[in-house]
């Protein structure tokens, strides 16, 4: 009975554990992945760290949020996402982090979901309207304010809309190294998805559709449809 309820243990755990970022050997490992090539994420695990004694505290602080990405003029939407592959001291550390800013003519982050990770957003400027929606499809939202933060687990779409007179900014920080990020309007819209299912799941016209699909340009990789 004993050996049973370790294995039932065993097999509650063991998942868990596989989805989790690998905890550290060391300290600190900064990747080298040579000379001139940039660190690539699929890649990360294969790289072997730089000498440590070689490293300075410029390995440790990244200066690239300190102004806005490019602004969408569909959304006034911002973003600049920083993994080990804009930030190679982040490796083996668990986290990454993001900048998002939203124009004041109501810009907004569209629903979207990090596969891999949980959100922590602190708005820096600005209010902001965030929320997320569980899976039982209760939303939970409200208005931010400078300071205010808030937190999207992981799995949870969610998203923000400017409703102030001003931009705003939010500064986001995830519990991995690699959150992903599935955007719900481009993945159902962009993808290539065939038109029968899109229009029966919402109720859409042809025309509709097409017009909605525009939005989005070609699929990128619809020859991965069997």
């Amino acid at each position: 009975m004993a050996r049973h309820h370790a294995l039932l243990l065993l097999a509650v755990l063991l998942p868990a554990a596989a989805m989790a970022d690998p905890d550290a050997l060391q300290d600190f490992c900064v990747p080298d992945a040579g000379h001139g090539r940039p660190v690539e994420l699929a890649l990360l695990r294969t790289y072997p760290c730089r000498n440590p004694a070689n490293l300075t505290a410029g390995d440790f602080a990244f200066s690239g949020v300190r102004a806005a990405g490019n602004f969408s003029a569909a959304t006034g939407f911002a973003g600049v996402s920083v993994t080990p592959a804009q930030f190679p001291g982040l490796n083996t550390l668990g986290m990454s982090f993001a900048r998002a800013d939203l124009s004041a003519a109501g810009g907004v982050n569209p629903p979207h979901y990090h596969p891999r990770a949980t959100e922590t957003a602190l708005v820096l400027a600005g209010r902001v309207y965030a929320g997320f929606v569980d899976t039982g499809g209760r939303l939970f939202a409200k208005v931010l304010d400078k300071g205010d933060v808030m937190v999207f687990p992981r799995g949870m779409v969610h998203f923000q809309l400017n409703v102030g007179d001003a931009p705003t900014t939010v500064y986001g920080t995830f519990n991995s190294e690699n959150p992903g990020i599935v955007r719900i309007p481009a993945t159902v819209f962009g993808s290539g998805i065939r038109d029968a299912v899109l229009e029966r799941s919402f109720g859409l016209t042809p025309a509709e559709l097409r017009r909605i699909e525009s939005k989005f340009g070609p699929p990128k990789k619809t020859e991965m449809e069997d």
